[in-house]
C-alpha cells in the first residue's frame, strides 16, 4: 500500500503583496502615517483551524498603544484556495517614542516597516564629511612628502627672517681640503652653484677648519665675517693626522666657531666613515646640518641643492643705483665703512678744512653743485665773534675720504 503525504494548504508561508524587504518611511513628529500589509494565504475550506489573522508588533513587542488603529479587511482571490488578506496600521507620531520597527505577521511570517524621524539629525552628512577629510589629509599627506623642501623654501623666502647690518661679508665660507678631487668640486660645482643660481657669495679657504690645537687668528677671522661655514667633509679631510688623532675634539671647536654649520659628505665616501666619525656625528646631529652628496645631485633641483638652500641665509632683492651690500643698504645705512664701493673715493680738495659751509664731497653731487659768480671783494671792517675761533685754525675739518679708500681696498 503506498501512502502519500500531502502538504495542507493553511501551513504554506503567506506571499506578502507587493514582495520586498525592510520598508523605511520618514516622518516628521505630529504627523501620521498608514502601513498597509497585504499578503496571499493558501487556505483549505474543508480546514477549521486554518490561520488568517495578523499581528501588529513594535521593536518585537506586541502593540497595546491607544495611538494606533488597526483595520482589517479579507476577499477571495478569484484562484481557488487563495485569500487576499489586508491589514492597515494608523499610527499617530507624537513623540519620538513612537518611531521604530513595526512588524506585520501572519503564520510566524513578517513584514518590516521602519518608521524614522525625518527632522532628526542624520550621520550620513558627518560621514560623508569625514570621508572627505580624510582623502584631504591622504592628499596633502602625499603632496608634502613629495614637495615638502619645496613648500620650506617658498615660506623661507616669502616670510622667513633676513640677517641684516651683521657685519657679515660673505654669506658661507668653505673649507676644504686642496686636492684634485676636492678643489674640482668646490671650484666647478659647489662654489659655482652658490654663486650663480643662488646669488651667494662665499670665501673660499684651504685652511683647516677643525685643527687640532688653538684655532688661528685669521681662521677666526674669516669665520666671522661669513654667515655659514660649509665643511667638505671629505674622505681626504678625516685622513688628516689631527682628524684621526681626535676627531671629537675637532668637532667640538666647530661647534664653538660656527652656529649650525654644514656639513657636505660624499655618498660613497661616507659609506666608509670610521665609525667613531659616525658616532660623534650621529650624537651632535641636532648642532649640524648634514647634507650628502649624491649621484642625482648634480641637476638643480635634486633634493641636496634644496636642502642646502635652506640652511643658507635668506636673499635679498635689492634693486638701486647705490653700490654696496643689500643686506646693508635695505635699512638705509649709508655708512662708508660698510660700503664695498663707494663713490666719492678721491683725493681730499681741501685737507687743511675751513671754517664756512661747503658742499659734501660725494661725485654726483658736486657735478649738480651751481656754479655761482663771484662775489666782489669788499673791505669791511672786521666784526667781533662771540665764539672763541683762535685755536680753528689748527684743526681739520674736511671729511677725509681718502681713509674710506684705503679701508675699502681690495686686498
Amino acid at each position: 500500500m503506498l501512502c502519500l503525504y500531502t502538504e495542507s494548504q493553511c501551513s504554506k508561508p503567506p506571499e506578502f503583496q507587493p514582495n520586498r524587504g525592510l520598508d523605511t518611511v520618514w516622518r516628521n513628529v505630529g504627523s501620521s502615517v498608514i502601513l498597509n500589509c497585504t499578503a496571499l494565504l493558501f487556505t483549505d475550506q474543508n480546514e477549521e483551524q486554518c490561520d488568517t489573522k495578523f499581528q501588529w508588533s513594535k521593536d518585537g513587542q506586541s502593540l497595546t498603544n491607544l495611538t494606533l488603529y488597526m483595520h482589517n479587511t479579507s476577499s477571495w482571490s478569484p484562484i481557488a484556495g487563495q485569500l487576499v488578506v489586508n491589514s492597515l496600521l494608523v499610527v499617530t507620531l507624537k513623540e519620538q517614542e513612537d518611531f521604530g520597527l513595526y512588524s506585520c505577521t501572519v503564520r510566524n511570517v513578517s513584514l518590516d516597516y521602519s518608521l524614522q524621524n525625518s527632522n532628526r539629525p542624520s550621520h550620513t552628512a558627518a560621514v560623508i564629511a569625514a570621508i572627505v577629510l580624510l582623502l584631504f589629509l591622504a592628499v596633502a599627506a602625499v603632496v608634502y612628502s613629495r614637495c615638502h623642501l619645496n613648500i620650506k623654501l617658498w615660506y623661507k623666502n616669502s616670510f622667513g627672517d633676513y640677517e641684516l647690518n651683521d657685519g657679515k661679508l660673505y654669506d658661507a665660507y668653505i673649507s676644504y681640503v686642496n686636492n684634485d678631487h676636492d678643489r674640482k668640486f668646490v671650484n666647478f660645482i659647489l662654489k659655482p652653484h652658490l654663486e650663480s643660481k643662488t646669488g651667494h657669495k662665499v670665501h673660499l679657504n684651504q685652511n683647516d677648519v677643525l685643527p687640532g690645537g688653538q684655532p688661528s687668528a685669521e681662521l677666526l677671522m674669516n669665520i666671522s665675517r661669513s654667515r655659514r661655514l660649509i665643511v667638505l667633509l671629505s674622505h681626504a679631510y678625516l685622513e688628516q693626522d689631527w682628524c684621526c688623532a681626535n676627531f671629537r675634539q675637532g668637532l667640538l671647536y666647530l661647534l664653538e666657531l660656527c652656529h649650525q654649520p654644514i656639513l657636505i659628505m660624499l655618498e660613497g665616501q661616507s659609506k666608509c666613515m670610521r665609525p667613531e666619525v659616525k658616532q660623534q656625528l650621529k650624537e651632535h646631529q641636532h648642532c649640524l646640518t648634514i647634507l650628502t652628496w649624491k649621484h642625482n645631485s648634480v641637476t638643480p633641483s635634486s633634493v641636496f641643492w634644496k636642502e642646502l638652500a635652506l640652511a643658507m641665509p635668506r636673499l635679498v632683492t635689492f634693486h638701486s643705483e647705490y653700490a654696496g651690500d643689500p643686506q646693508i643698504m635695505l635699512q638705509d645705512d649709508k655708512d662708508p665703512m660698510l660700503t664695498l664701493e663707494p663713490d666719492y673715493c678721491h683725493s681730499d680738495t681741501d685737507p687743511a678744512g675751513d671754517l664756512g659751509i661747503r658742499l659734501p664731497v660725494y661725485r654726483t653731487l658736486a657735478r649738480k653743485a651751481p656754479i655761482l659768480p663771484s662775489a666782489p671783494v669788499i673791505a669791511t671792517e672786521p666784526k667781533p665773534l662771540d665764539v672763541d675761533v683762535s685755536d680753528l685754525g689748527s684743526r681739520n675739518y674736511g671729511t677725509r675720504s681718502d681713509f674710506y679708500c684705503l679701508v675699502t681696498e681690495d686686498i
